[in-house]
């Protein structure tokens, strides 16, 4: 009732919406004032939240494809991911001399999401003196996880999270480690760098970073290195196969037409 009151004070021309519990509310206060919703779902199935909201939209977003099966057709329009315009910006001779890296041998950014993951912080750094041989690591390992230990070893940057400084960075990167969250590997998407996906396990989610994660993988985006599957040994592994692979992860990368995503967007929400 308080959202209902408040929209029908506030008189918006239309209601995005992302998801997440506090939207339903809004959502049903909107079409109960006849204005327009439009939604949009980052991952490959809806969320809860979304469920809900999505008998009351006119339209609803879409970044997978695939997820217009699970959707009712006449409201689905793809779109891709939105994706910030900053992180797009980047500078490699920047990124180089932030990092002290040199041009001689690749990168890899490794990313456990914002809070860190202990598995995949553990692993890489347990890989690092193979790892090191061949690559150069930025490490981003969430707030609380730095290894004093390692913070003069040559060839190796880590920190506990980075702002400003992500566009270079990945300007410089070559290949990606990461979990599988939506806005993350659709920006790595767009920068077309090539990725080993680490999901999260069911038993810490809702399963839908492993349905972003194989779907990248169909698509030739990827590969899947399931949490349970994570050991020195298969790290190196796959990371060996994308660098084999890179020709072939780069051909299918730039055929991702999901870029005009915002532009997308932004009209449909002027023509709601």
């Amino acid at each position: 009732m308080d959202a209902y009151v408040r929209i029908r004070k506030l008189k918006p021309d239309v209601i995005f919406s992302k998801g997440g519990f506090v939207s339903v509310p809004v959502v049903i206060g909107g079409w109960l004032n006849r204005v327009p919703v439009l939604l949009h779902e980052s991952d490959m199935t809806p969320g809860l939240a979304n469920k809900i909201a999505l008998r009351f939209a006119s339209k609803i977003f879409v970044t997978f494809e695939e997820a217009a099966k699970h959707l009712p057709k006449e409201k689905v329009i793809y779109t891709g991911s939105p994706v910030r315009e900053e992180v797009l910006k980047g500078n490699r001779e920047t990124g180089l001399a932030f990092l002290g890296f040199s041009r001689k041998k690749p990168v890899i950014t490794i990313m456990g999401g914002s809070l860190g993951a202990k598995k995949i912080n553990d692993t890489a750094r347990e890989a690092l003196p193979e790892l090191l041989k061949k690559y150069q690591i930025v490490h981003l390992c969430g707030k609380g996880n730095l290894d004093e230990s390692l913070q003069n070893k040559e060839g190796y940057r880590q920190f506990e999270y980075v702002h400003g400084e992500l566009p270079d960075i990945l300007a410089v990167t070559d290949f990606v480690i990461s979990r599988a969250g939506s806005n993350a590997i659709f920006e790595f998407l767009t920068l077309q760098k090539p990725m080993v996906l680490i999901p999260l396990s069911k038993f810490a989610s809702r399963g839908d970073q492993i349905l972003n994660a194989e779907s990248f993988e169909r698509q030739g985006y990827a590969s899947v290195l399931y949490e349970e599957d994570v050991t020195v040994k298969s790290l190196i592994k796959y990371v060996e196969e994308l660098n084999q692979n890179n020709e072939k992860y780069k051909t299918a990368l730039k055929k991702y037409n999901g870029k005009e995503a915002i532009k997308t967007i932004i009209q449909n929400i002027s023509e709601a």
